[in-house]
């Protein structure tokens, strides 16, 4: 069984669907189903691992509150290691309101919380030097951790043999490249979306935006599309292009944790690069068949069926 260390962004989600307006002034609208669930490109990931039999121990920083009560106990109930999550009395827990449109579309209110008091020092190292993989995720939203703390962590993997990978939650700011660039040489598995890496990069072009990273260390580039399926580009390949799977759109909070969740449990098992992105792809489709990142996923034998037997959409550009 693998061993997966996840570490970045621990986030409570309050999800509602479907959610057309916003009432005016105090009156009351209807909704079908509300739910709490853990999120976050670490948590959210380390969820969709445990379901997928990975071991799993994450690493973030929650409040000393109701809300981390609910982000721990949900992630032990799943059996993942949350013994270095750190409590912080300084913030809340980071927690995001998500009113989901019929479309899937998910337009949030994000308080940043304890997220943003998340600092080197709270690392054990000797635990990501045990681990086989380390998934750094939620760069952008940790501004104690990023940019050179995160490339330290990222670095002391690599000299002890973890393969890494890493996704972003980029916002608009004008840092952007600045931020990740000292992590670059240290990511075997650069893992977001490729409208992040468009806006990173300043490129439009996939075919570019592939060789940019490459070029700055990358080992392999990773770009999650949605509907559009994904990419996977290394120095020593052709770009591969994987489709997504056709389901019932609900929700698409944590596809893409899902799909980094998939990739990553498919690397553990030895399986090539095409296949690998195959189930991360079926990771994917699948939590957007319910409300809220660990929708859709039940164990790794479910997923394999799925992906085997599921039709796929077209592949465009």
């Amino acid at each position: 069984m693998a061993k997966v260390v996840t570490l970045g962004v621990h986030i409570l989600d309050i999800l509602g669907r479907y959610v057309t307006r916003i009432p005016d002034g105090q009156h009351i609208d209807l909704i079908e189903q509300i739910r709490l669930t853990v999120a976050g490109t670490a948590a959210g990931t380390a969820v969709d691992l445990a379901k997928l039999g990975a071991e799993v121990i994450t690493m973030g920083a929650i409040g000393d509150d109701e809300l981390g009560n609910f982000v721990e106990n949900t992630m032990k109930r799943y059996g993942i290691d949350t013994t270095n999550l750190v409590r912080k009395s300084d913030a809340q827990s980071s927690a995001t309101m998500l009113p989901i449109r019929p479309n899937g579309d998910r337009p949030a209110l994000h308080v940043l919380g304890t997220n943003a008091s998340f600092e080197e020092r709270d690392v054990d190292l000797d635990v990501v030097a045990a681990a086989d993989f380390l998934h750094l995720g939620g760069t952008y939203l940790m501004p104690k951790l990023d940019g050179e703390p995160s490339a330290r962590i990222l670095e002391h993997a690599k000299e002890h043999g973890v393969t890494t990978t890493l996704d972003v939650l980029a916002v608009a700011r004008p840092d952007l490249l600045e931020v990740i660039s000292p992590c670059l040489p240290y990511i075997d598995y650069f893992m977001p979306g490729l409208e992040e890496a468009q806006m990173i990069s300043g490129l439009t072009e996939r075919s570019d935006i592939i060789r940019f990273f490459l070029d700055r260390g990358v080992g392999h580039t990773v770009f999650k599309m949605g509907a559009g399926g994904s990419s996977i580009a290394s120095r020593d390949t052709e770009e591969l292009r994987i489709p997504a799977f056709e389901v019932e759109l609900v929700d698409s909070t944590g596809c893409g944790d899902a799909y980094c969740a998939g990739f990553i449990m498919a690397l553990s098992l030895g399986w090539p690069l095409e296949r690998a992105a195959r189930l991360g792809s079926a990771c994917g489709s699948l939590v957007a068949t319910g409300l809220g990142s660990d929708a859709g996923i039940v164990d790794l034998d479910q997923v394999v069926e799925f992906m085997e037997s599921a039709a796929t959409l077209p592949l465009e550009g």
